[in-house]
């Protein structure tokens, strides 16, 4: 049966194989990473550790070599191998697309409202991670279908404060 008389018939149809695909997500992969491995050298210490000891820096920069070495793996394979099958995956439909660019301008927002630190208001200073960090949660939860109320607020309020006290508060990491 050609793939004109599948589609005919109404019977599932995977995404076609595509290697400038793959290739492009090698690249970016790259990119991405590269970029978090530049950085992940500018994060801001309150005390510089003794040598041989471990400090703010030291995790984040582990993953980020991890993953340039797994994103040049990926590019490499993507240009010397065929483009692999992908009849297990479904074609491009337009609510994913919508889903992914809600999911970048919701991030791009959470990154620019956490680069503002902290703002004052009416006399008191307000810390903006935790709401930025809620906001963004919450967000991200009702994109991607979850309506539950209470427990969309749970969810966020407890992750939220969770972070903030573990990074924030213990480890005394700027946030």
């Amino acid at each position: 049966m050609s793939s004109s008389e599948v589609a005919d018939s109404g019977e599932y149809q995977g995404a076609r194989p595509s290697r400038p695909l793959e290739i492009a997500f090698g690249i970016v992969a790259v990119a991405v990473t590269a970029g978090y491995l530049a950085l992940t050298t500018q994060i801001d210490l309150r005390r510089e550790a003794a040598p041989g000891q471990i400090d703010a820096r030291f995790w984040p920069m582990v993953l980020a070599v991890i993953g340039v070495v797994v994103a040049i793996a990926i590019l490499v394979m993507a240009i010397v191998r065929p483009a692999p099958g992908r009849e297990d995956l479904e074609r491009i439909q337009r609510q994913g697309v919508v889903r992914v660019l809600a999911t970048l301008v919701i991030s791009v927002a959470f990154i620019a409202l956490w680069s503002l630190g902290s703002v004052i208001l009416f006399g008191y200073r307000i810390e903006v991670f935790p709401i930025a960090a809620a906001l963004l949660m919450a967000s991200l939860m009702l994109v991607y279908g979850h309506r539950r109320w209470l427990s969309l607020i749970i969810y966020t309020a407890s992750l939220t404060a969770f972070i903030y006290v573990v990074f924030g508060m213990l480890l005394r990491i700027p946030l």
